[in-house]
């Protein structure tokens, strides 16, 4: 009978120990979820350590700036607890893959962000200042824009690999429409030279004797532009100017004081004319106009346009 209640309590013994000593289940040697390698994990320590990975911050850069996004603001849920659970199941060496949601309103809401913030449009190339009687012309920047839908498949393809974190900002180029190459005219006044000289670019085309504005009514210095053109115009007299009160206007033809042509600037009631007063070229005889001989302010009225740029100097 002892020896029986021996026994007995040997085999109690043994059936107490039994759960502690038992190997909880682990994931099989080589297995990987998305890349994050889980072989020899238990069902916690794997689904820590994939989960991990997935919250990971995405880091975006663009040249020497980096920043980085949360993969929650961004709308993405990763099914973690599926994947692990098929982890444990899986044969050595498998790659299971972590099914990833990804909201494609709040990656294109992100875009967009990133396009207002990093894109710039190119500067044309301007007329930025004269040397004496010569255009000093700033040549066109390229600008660039961010490219929505491949920074779009960037984000959402990182968000799906969680150890793949780190991508490019996507833009592309964009060219400036005007380049020094194909400025186009531009016209330079000397003042006290009584020269007009039109160049295409940075290359002299021709040049005139004109007059200019007397002292009383100086033509103005500074940059402007051509910003209407007429042909046989009418000569309206100017509003407020006392040399011009009572004035009538005057319709097209042989008397008129604009000739037949007339380039007004975007400088108040001064443009550029012919004038039947062929002797005040190369004096400081208008009210403030630029006078040309009429065959000569007709072929410069050929190879301009509306927003043509004149700089007037003090030359």
């Amino acid at each position: 009978m002892k020896v029986l209640f021996v026994a007995l309590g040997a085999l109690l013994a043994v059936g107490a120990a039994a759960p502690s000593s038992a190997r909880l289940a682990a994931v099989a040697p080589g297995v990987t979820v998305n890349g994050v390698r889980v072989g020899g994990l238990g069902s916690e320590s794997a689904r820590a350590r994939v989960r991990a990975k997935f919250e990971q911050r995405l880091t975006i850069f663009d040249g020497s700036e980096k920043w980085t996004v949360r993969p929650q603001s961004l709308g993405v849920r990763a099914s973690v607890d599926r994947a692990v659970r098929q982890a444990l199941d899986a044969a050595p060496r498998s790659a299971v893959t972590l099914p990833v949601a990804v909201s494609t309103r709040n990656v294109g809401v992100y875009v967009e962000y990133l396009k207002h913030k990093y894109s710039r449009p190119p500067v044309d190339a301007r007329l930025v200042g004269t040397n004496r009687l010569s255009p000093v012309i700033a040549d066109g920047v390229p600008g660039r824009r961010v490219a929505a839908r491949l920074m779009e498949q960037r984000i959402e393809k990182a968000l799906r690999s969680p150890v793949y974190r780190t991508i490019a900002l996507a833009t592309k180029p964009v060219s400036p429409k005007v380049t020094l190459q194909k400025y186009g005219p531009v016209i330079v006044i000397g003042r006290s030279s009584h020269r007009l000289r039109l160049f295409n670019g940075r290359k002299l085309v021709h040049q005139f004797g004109v007059a200019t504005g007397q002292s009383a009514y100086p033509t103005p210095l500074g940059t402007f532009t051509v910003v209407t053109m007429q042909r046989d115009p009418w000569w309206i007299p100017p509003p407020n100017s006392a040399w011009a009160q009572g004035a009538k206007p005057i319709p097209p033809g042989p008397g008129n004081p604009l000739g037949t042509r007339w380039m007004g600037l975007s400088a108040a009631a001064v443009g550029i004319h012919g004038t039947p007063d062929a002797a005040s070229i190369g004096y400081s005889a208008s009210h403030g106009c630029i006078r040309m001989h009429v065959s000569d302010a007709e072929w410069l009225f050929d190879h301009v346009r509306v927003g043509t740029p004149v700089a007037i100097v003090d030359a």
